[in-house]
């Protein structure tokens, strides 16, 4: 039986569904460098070339749970991360627990590279057979494990969107005007608007409550997209987020909205009154309720046909998980 293994729990819900990558975040300032040592008398020896990891051989006495199959797990491990040709991974346990139908998983992921160091991750299958629970986050699990958030955000995401009419391949930002990584990400999402003009692209507003121009923003967004199209919103929405430090205060947060009114074309005033109406409210608060039945607790987060992708990535890779899931879903990417 399995005794012991290293898990790296805080990554685990990350590593299930989403790449191993790091979010653009702030970072610590690193140590001053250590005073200059001097030199060996003898040059180190050049280190072995990097292999594959070698996983320890799966003991069939750690299989104790009848559901999930071996199978189920690789194919749910290939859906999540078959667009990564350099990840390497093994279904190392699947045990039964003390609770009635729940089992534990425990995988070995490494690199083929082996420049990464290989690690273990242990997740729980709930007794529905399509969750997970990974860290401290509930995930979708299964044959077809975004499948349900697909559906649920082709009936509800009605935002302003760019690109096609058909929701084949639909990408849904969920973003708020005042959120700085929502502003880095626009590059991104540009980018992605040209490299996939047959995906529908959706801007869902979801203004967090730490941001208290968010909400002002959001309303006036609304509006924009209901008076004058979606083309008027994303003019709108690039010329907020290129002015964004003026939502720091609440008058530069209204100099700042009207001048992006103005920018697309729209006249601020019947913008104002617009956005300050109980129905436009509404449709905030809707969309806030959508990303909650989402469990989108985050700002920016894509979600590629019901799959959750971190946005300020490296486009290389943002583009490759993007056209694999398209490859999955059977439709055209490009």
């Amino acid at each position: 039986m399995i005794r012991h293994f290293r898990l790296f729990a805080g990554l685990a819900a990350l590593a299930v569904i989403f790449p191993m990558v790091q979010a653009s975040a702030q970072q610590q300032v690193p140590p001053a460098p250590a005073e200059p040592q001097a030199a060996p008398e003898q040059a180190p020896a050049a280190p072995a070339p990097a292999a594959p990891p070698a996983f320890p051989k799966p003991d069939p006495a750690n299989f104790t749970a009848s559901s999930p199959t071996k199978e189920a797990v690789d194919g749910f491990l290939k859906d999540s991360w078959g667009y990564d040709d350099s990840r390497l991974w093994q279904v190392e346990a699947i045990l039964k627990t003390p609770v009635e139908g729940i089992s534990k998983v425990i995988v070995y992921v490494g690199d083929k590279t082996g420049k990464q160091k290989s690690q273990g991750l242990s997740f729980f299958v709930l007794p529905d057979g399509k969750h997970i629970i990974a860290s401290d986050q509930i995930m979708p699990f299964g044959e077809h494990p975004y499948a349900d958030l697909r559906n649920l955000l082709q009936q509800q995401a009605n935002g302003p969107y760019r690109g096609s009419a058909s929701k084949d391949l639909e990408m849904v930002e969920f973003a708020d005007f005042q959120c700085p990584h929502c502003k880095e990400a626009q590059a991104n999402m540009d980018k992605l608007a040209a490299d996939f003009p047959k995906a529908r692209i959706v801007f869902q507003s979801f203004p967090l409550n730490i941001h208290p121009e968010a909400r002002r923003a959001a309303s006036y967004g609304a509006c924009v997209a209901k008076l004058g199209g979606s083309s008027a919103f994303f003019q709108f929405a690039s010329a907020v987020f290129d002015g964004q430090d003026g939502l720091n205060s609440a008058d530069g947060a209204l100099l700042t909205l009207n001048s992006a009114v103005t920018k697309a074309g729209l006249d601020p005033a019947k913008v104002s009154t617009c956005a300050a109406t109980p129905e436009t409210d509404k449709e905030v608060e809707s969309g806030v309720k959508l990303a909650e039945a989402a469990d989108i607790n985050s700002t920016p987060t894509l979600v590629v046909n019901g799959r959750p992708v971190p946005v300020n990535v490296s486009y290389d890779v943002l583009k490759k998980i993007i056209e694999y899931q398209a490859k999955l879903d059977g439709v055209a990417a490009q």
